[in-house]
C-alpha cells in the first residue's frame, strides 16, 4: 500500500529528530500543497526548492525521498528561484535519491561548480523537464542516460560553444530543446549532434519577439505584453509545444488566439494544420547580438523586410513570394516589428534558418516560428544552392570498404580483358574518382575533423616561440617553415614535430611577414621581415637548435625593401619580387644578389601581397587596399597592367591556382572572388557573410589542388571551405582559445599540398601578449574526445564549421 502524504510528513519530522536540526518549512509546506493537490484530484506533485534548503536540511530530506517511490507523490520538481550557492554533491544525492518520479529539474542560476554538470553529463538523471541556464559547460556531452527527457534548455550558457560527438546519443524522448544566448556557431557540428535525436520537433537559437510601434512587446508563447527584452522573456515563454507534466504528441502550439504569430501562420486555418503540412514530406571575440528585427511598412496589412542576417524569406500560403522578399496577409491593421531576442551567434550564419529545416527534417518549429510546408520546399531549393553536402558532390555517404570493393573488383574485371582491350576508367569518371569517393566518404563519418597544434616541446629550444608566418615545403611533404614575431626562421618537420633547422634574428627586433621556397633548390628560402632585410638562407647550412645563436646561419644578403610585407620567387627560381606598405614593388635576382629594379606606383594604396604565376616565370600579380588586384608581365615592363579587377573593399591578397587558370583574390571582410587568370573576368564571387568590420583582414588559399577554397579572417575564429567551381560552402571550421573568454582568430593559413583536406592555421588569441599557434587539421580524420569538457586549460579546442 502506497505511504500517504501524512506519513512522509510524520516520517520526515522524526528524521529531522534524529538528526538534532528543526523541520525545514519549505518542505512542510511542500508536503501540505501536495497533500492540497490530491485532495483536488489533481497530480500529486512535489516541489522542493533549492533557495529554501541548507546543507544541514539535505540528511533528512534524503531519508523521505528514498520512500517516494512507495508514496502517494506522483512526481517530484527540484527548482530554484533565485542565484544561490549549494554544495553541488547535496544536490546530486537528492536528485539520485527521488528516483523516478523526479519531473523537473530547474536549477538557473545555480553554482554548483565543474563536478556537478561533469556527473550529470556523465550519468544522466531521471528527470522530464530539465533546465540549466547560465550553466557553464564549453563543450557540450551530455552522453549519459536522460531516457525520460523531453525538454532541455541551456538558456544564457555564455561557455558554450559547441557540440562533443557522443552528445546527445541517449536522449531518446528529447523533444524540446532551446539554446538562446550560447555561443554556438557552427551549422555542421549543431546539426550532427541534433540529428542523434529522433523525437526533436522544436528548437530554439533564438527568440523570435513581437511588438507594435507603441513598443509594446507580445510574447508568442502567452499573448501578454511585455516591453522588456531581459532574460526574464524566456522564463515567460515557454515552447510553443512546451511539456508540462508528460511526454505526449505535440497536438496544439500553446499560442494566444489574438497572438500576431497565430494570425501571420494561419489565415483559414489554425496553428496546428500548418504543423501538420510540415510533416514527413520535406527533403531531407562574439559580439553578443540580443536584437534583430523586421519592420513593417504597411499600415493595411504585413509587410515583414527580413534582416540580411538571417536570409529568412516568408512566403504566402499558395507558394508565391511577395515582392522584395516580404510576406503580406489580412493580419492587423497595425504596423509591427519582429525583434530576435536572446540570439545565438549561430542565427548569423546565411542560410541558417533553411539549413537546419533541411537537415533535420522532423522538426516542426524552430525558433518559436512554426515550420510550414512551404519553407522546407523553400529550404529544399536554397540549401543545394549554398551548400555542398560531402565532397566532389557526391550525393550519399559511402563507407570506405564498400568503395575499396568496389574499385577491386573493376580492376579484376579489367585485368581479365588485358588481351582484348585497353582497360577503362570507372564509368565516365576521371582518374581521381576513387580518391574523391574515399575524400567524400572519410569527411562524411567525420564530421567533427582532427585539430593538433604543432608542439614544439621536444625541440630542446631554449626560448618560446612565436610564430607569425608559415608556409609549406612545395617538394617535402614533411617540412613547413615559419618565422615569428621576434626574426627567427624555423624549419620543422610537422610530421615528428622535430626542428630541422633554427635561423636566430642577428639585428633589431622584427617580425618575419615573407617566406617562400625556392622550387629548384629545396633546401633554400627566402625570408623577408617588416623592418625591411631580405635574406636568402640554406637550411643544410644552418644549426638545428638555439645553442649555435651566432653559427653561420647569416645567408645571402639582399638590398632592403622598407616595411615589407610579402616575397615571392617565380617559377624559374632566378627573380623574387617584394613588396610592402608603399606603392611600389622591387624586383631581384637571386643568383646575382642585386636589386634590379623597382616599379613604382603600381596602386594607388600599399601593396599588401606580391604573387609570381605558377608555371609563367614573368607574370605576377598584385593586390592593394585601393581595392584593385593588378596582373603584370615582366616582359612588358610592367608600366601597365595586363588587367585590373576591382572589389568593393581593400584587397588583403592575391594567389594563383596551382594550374594559373583562376586568380583568388580576398578583400577585407570576407569579400572573396575568383577571376579567370586570362583576363580577370569574374569568374565566381564566394558567398560569405560579413561582419561589418573595416579591420576583418580575409585571407584565403586553394586546397586540393584547386578543387576548393579556404578561407579566414583576423577577426573571426572560423575557417571556411568552399567549392571553386561551385561557390558551395563544405565545411566550416571554429578555433576556441585556451580558456574561457579566450578567443582566437585566424592570422594566416595554407591548405596542404600533398595531402587532400589537410591544411594548417595560424592562430592568434584575442588577447594581447598571448602566444599564437601553428594548428594542423584534417578533415579526414575523427577528433579525439579524451579531453575535458570543462579543463579550462587544455591546449587547444575546436567547433567543425568550412573555411
Amino acid at each position: 500500500m502506497a505511504l500517504d502524504i501524512q506519513t512522509l510528513e510524520d516520517s520526515y519530522t522524526d528524521s529531522c529528530r534524529r538528526h538534532g536540526v528543526l523541520p525545514n518549512a519549505a518542505i512542510l509546506s511542500s508536503l501540505f500543497k501536495a497533500e492540497r493537490k490530491k485532495s483536488c484530484h489533481e497530480l500529486c506533485s512535489l516541489e522542493i526548492l533549492i533557495d529554501d534548503l541548507r546543507d544541514i536540511d539535505f540528511a533528512p530530506l534524503l531519508d523521505i525521498c528514498t520512500d517516494l517511490d512507495n508514496s502517494e507523490i506522483e512526481a517530484v520538481d527540484v527548482r530554484t528561484e533565485s542565484a544561490c550557492v549549494l554544495n553541488g554533491a547535496y544536490a546530486l544525492s537528492l536528485m539520485r535519491a527521488i528516483k523516478q518520479k523526479l519531473r523537473v529539474v530547474n536549477l538557473q542560476d545555480l553554482s554548483v561548480g565543474r563536478d556537478f554538470l561533469r556527473d550529470i553529463s556523465q550519468r544522466g538523471l531521471a528527470c522530464q523537464v530539465l533546465t540549466l541556464k547560465f550553466s557553464h559547460f564549453r563543450k557540450l556531452n551530455l552522453v549519459g542516460e536522460f531516457m525520460h527527457l523531453h525538454t532541455l534548455s541551456l538558456d544564457f550558457s555564455s561557455s558554450l560553444t559547441s557540440f562533443q560527438e557522443e552528445c546527445f546519443n541517449c536522449m531518446p524522448r528529447l523533444m524540446c530543446l532551446s539554446m538562446c544566448e550560447t555561443r554556438i556557431t557552427n551549422l555542421w557540428t549543431t546539426v550532427a549532434a541534433l540529428s542523434k535525436l529522433p523525437s526533436l520537433i522544436e528548437l530554439r537559437f533564438q527568440y523570435w519577439q513581437c511588438c507594435n510601434d507603441a513598443g509594446i512587446s507580445l510574447l508568442s508563447s502567452s499573448g501578454k505584453s511585455d516591453d522588456t527584452a531581459d532574460c526574464s522573456l524566456l522564463n515567460k515563454a515557454p515552447f510553443v509545444g512546451e511539456l508540462c507534466t508528460e511526454t505526449r504528441e505535440l497536438t496544439k502550439p500553446n499560442l494566444s488566439a489574438e497572438d500576431p504569430l497565430i494570425r501571420l501562420y494561419s489565415f483559414d486555418e489554425n496553428i496546428q494544420s500548418m504543423v501538420e503540412d510540415s510533416s514527413d514530406d520535406s527533403e531531407d571575440d562574439f559580439t553578443n547580438h540580443n536584437h534583430r528585427y523586421w519592420q513593417s511598412d504597411s499600415f493595411s496589412g504585413w509587410n515583414l523586410q527580413l534582416p540580411f542576417q538571417n536570409e529568412f524569406m516568408l512566403q504566402k500560403e499558395d507558394g508565391a513570394e511577395s515582392s522584395q522578399g516580404s510576406f503580406s496577409g489580412n493580419i492587423a491593421d497595425v504596423s509591427m516589428k519582429y525583434m530576435s531576442c536572446h540570439t545565438s551567434p549561430i542565427c548569423y550564419e546565411k542560410h541558417y534558418r533553411e539549413f537546419m529545416i533541411a537537415s533535420l527534417p522532423n522538426l516542426k518549429i524552430l525558433d518559436n516560428l512554426p515550420i510550414r510546408k512551404i519553407d522546407r520546399e523553400r529550404a529544399s531549393e536554397i540549401v543545394p544552392q549554398h551548400f555542398e553536402y560531402l565532397p566532389y558532390r557526391r550525393k550519399q555517404k559511402q563507407s570506405v570498404v564498400s568503395i575499396l570493393q568496389t574499385r577491386e573488383i573493376k580492376s579484376s574485371h579489367n585485368k581479365v580483358h588485358t588481351s582484348k582491350s585497353l582497360p577503362s576508367c570507372p564509368s565516365g569518371n576521371s582518374q581521381y574518382f576513387y580518391t574523391r569517393s574515399l575524400s567524400a566518404a572519410k569527411m562524411g563519418s567525420s564530421t567533427w575533423p582532427s585539430l593538433h597544434p604543432l608542439s614544439l616541446s621536444e625541440c630542446n629550444l631554449d626560448r618560446s616561440l612565436r610564430p607569425r608566418q608559415f608556409e609549406y615545403h612545395p617538394s617535402d611533404s614533411s617540412l613547413m617553415v615559419f618565422g615569428t614575431l621576434d626574426g627567427e626562421v624555423v624549419v620543422i618537420n610537422h610530421e615528428n614535430q622535430h626542428v630541422v633547422s633554427y635561423i636566430p634574428s642577428l639585428g633589431a627586433m622584427n617580425s618575419v611577414l615573407g617566406l617562400c621556397w625556392l622550387k629548384k633548390y629545396p633546401s633554400k628560402l627566402i625570408a623577408g621581415s617588416d623592418n625591411g632585410s631580405l635574406k636568402l638562407y640554406n637550411i643544410h647550412q644552418t644549426p638545428k637548435t638555439t645553442t649555435s645563436v651566432y653559427g653561420n646561419s647569416s645567408g645571402v644578403t639582399f638590398d632592403e625593401f622598407d616595411q615589407l610585407t610579402s616575397v615571392h620567387v617565380n617559377a624559374s627560381d632566378e627573380l623574387f619580387l617584394a613588396s610592402g606598405y608603399s606603392r611600389n614593388v622591387a624586383l631581384y635576382d637571386i643568383n646575382s644578389g642585386k636589386r634590379l629594379q623597382v616599379f613604382t606606383d603600381m596602386h594607388h594604396g600599399h601593396i599588401n601581397v606580391v604573387k609570381f604565376a605558377n608555371h609563367s616565370p614573368s607574370i605576377f600579380a598584385t593586390s592593394s587596399f585601393d581595392h584593385d588586384v593588378k596582373m603584370w608581365d615582366l616582359r612588358q615592363k610592367p608600366i601597365h597592367p595586363c588587367f585590373t579587377a576591382s572589389s568593393s573593399r581593400g584587397n588583403v591578397m592575391v594567389c594563383f591556382s596551382p594550374d594559373d587558370q583562376y586568380i583568388l583574390a580576398s578583400a577585407v571582410d570576407n569579400e572573396v572572388r575568383q577571376l579567370l587568370a586570362v583576363d580577370g573576368r569574374l569568374h565566381l564571387v564566394f558567398d560569405i557573410a560579413s561582419t561589418g568590420s573595416s579591420q576583418n583582414y580575409t585571407r584565403s588559399y586553394y586546397m586540393n589542388g584547386r578543387d576548393y577554397i579556404i578561407s579566414g579572417s583576423c577577426d573571426e575564429h572560423a575557417v571556411r571551405i568552399c567549392c571553386a567551381q561551385t561557390g558551395r560552402r563544405l565545411r566550416d571550421i571554429s578555433l576556441e582559445g585556451r580558456s574561457l573568454g579566450s578567443s582566437m582568430f585566424v592570422q594566416s593559413l595554407r591548405g596542404d599540398p600533398f595531402r587532400d583536406f589537410n591544411m594548417s592555421v595560424l592562430a592568434a588569441y584575442m588577447r594581447p601578449g598571448s602566444k599564437s599557434e601553428i594548428v594542423k587539421i584534417n578533415l579526414l580524420a575523427s577528433v579525439d574526445h579524451t579531453k575535458d569538457d570543462f579543463d579550462e586549460q587544455r591546449p587547444f579546442a575546436f567547433q567543425s564549421m568550412g573555411a
